[in-house]
């Protein structure tokens, strides 16, 4: 199996077999647009204009289920999030990424790439580790997607090869990246 078995909801109300991204690098991330970690629109859309051509897709899943960062109809997220962060890559419609009502993939992602721990070697990591685990224990325990901008990344055959958690900026990830899109 692979994430090409699965459906994801499009911004024009459809949902679409990601069957049809075969053969592009993907990179998903459950975002909003609210977070302070919001900021890393601009990285993911400067890898977006970068690498675009070479097969990478960026698939933003917009999700209010961390502090409710991500308020408003899908709609209106899209709209806010092309107007303030000049974002030219798919946003999907608003999903669940923990609890009951989870999206299947996001269930699957998980599943493929558990929860590693944030990188205690960083201040930022170190931060996000004790808020997570003394603000929100109850997200801290399992593999689930711990809070907004976890990216999974996903080769060109559709399978999970890395998930980075919140305080992994997106450059961070681009050496990763250019050895997937090399790989044909």
């Amino acid at each position: 199996m692979s994430i090409f078995s699965y459906q994801v909801p499009f911004m024009d109300g459809h949902a679409r077999d990601l069957s049809a991204l075969k053969g592009k690098v993907l990179l998903i991330v459950n975002t909003a647009s609210r977070c302070s970690y919001s900021r890393q629109f601009s990285e993911l859309q400067q890898m977006y204009e970068k690498y675009r051509e070479q097969g990478l897709e960026i698939l933003a899943f917009p999700c209010n289920q961390f502090n409710e960062k991500e308020p408003g109809s899908s709609a209106e997220v899209a709209q806010y999030c092309r107007r303030e962060f000049q974002i030219s890559f798919p946003i999907l419609e608003k999903v669940e990424v923990v609890g009951q009502s989870i999206h299947p993939l996001f269930h699957y992602l998980i599943e493929e790439a558990p929860f590693q721990g944030y990188d205690l070697d960083t201040e930022q990591g170190q931060w996000m580790d004790n808020f997570v685990k003394e603000k929100h224990p109850q997200l801290y325990q399992g593999d689930g997607v711990k809070w907004n901008f976890t990216k999974f990344l996903i080769d060109r055959s559709g399978n999970v090869q890395g998930r980075y958690e919140t305080t992994v900026a997106p450059l961070e990830i681009e050496p990763a990246i250019q050895i997937l899109l090399k790989n044909s």
